[in-house]
């Protein structure tokens, strides 16, 4: 993959792109406040899902995703540079999670996650999505959910993609799991809340 100021230019565009704040955006356009105040203080759809408002959480789910799928798609079929693609998401996943608008505090980036991989490669997207399905069905935990799918999808994309897509999505998974430390923590000690409970529920 050759580095140039067109490359420059794509990725810094991806990463403003992935730093749009939507569930910030969407709840206090709805008027439930800061949701950076609500549950766990994290701007993506789970935490939007605890305000109640199950039609906010999924735009907020389906707008986070789409941002990596966005930056993926423009840079492959409009821009014509494959090869770049996948850093392109990985740019809009930095976004999401470190936000310029928000003074770097953003997400954990698991819909993001998601977005460009579907966008990448459908077949590791869809391996994914089943991995955080069966693991949201058994244990009823997001987070955990997410992290499973995580740890799938470089090791699928590695043996059905080739190439080195695979590294940039290891390189989201590792954030990931940076980003869900805490969630890491309460898993192991069983007091990790799980998906559907209002913040006060959690708290």
């Amino acid at each position: 993959m050759e580095i140039s100021s067109t490359s420059i230019a794509i990725l810094i565009a991806s990463y403003l792109l992935g730093a749009v704040p939507f569930g910030l955006v969407l709840t206090r356009l709805a008027g439930l406040g800061d949701i950076r105040e609500i549950g766990s203080g994290n701007i993506g759809a789970t935490n939007v899902l605890r305000t109640g408002r199950k039609d906010l959480a999924l735009a907020t789910l389906l707008l986070d995703a789409g941002k990596g799928a966005i930056a993926v798609l423009i840079t492959t079929y409009l821009l014509g540079m494959r090869d770049l693609a996948a850093a392109a998401g990985l740019a809009a996943f930095v976004g999401h999670c470190f936000p310029l608008y928000l003074k770097f505090k953003g997400g954990k980036g698991v819909a993001t996650f998601f977005g460009t991989l579907f966008a990448v490669s459908p077949l590791v997207g869809l391996i994914a999505a089943l991995t955080w399905g069966l693991m949201a069905l058994i244990f009823r935990m997001s987070s955990l959910a997410g992290l499973s799918s995580a740890v799938a999808a470089p090791v699928a994309s590695y043996y059905l993609s080739g190439g080195i897509d695979w590294m940039f999505i290891a390189g989201m998974t590792l954030m990931i799991f940076i980003r869900h430390h805490e969630n890491i923590g309460r898993i192991l000690s069983g007091t990790e809340s799980k998906i559907g409970k209002k913040a006060k529920e959690t708290e």
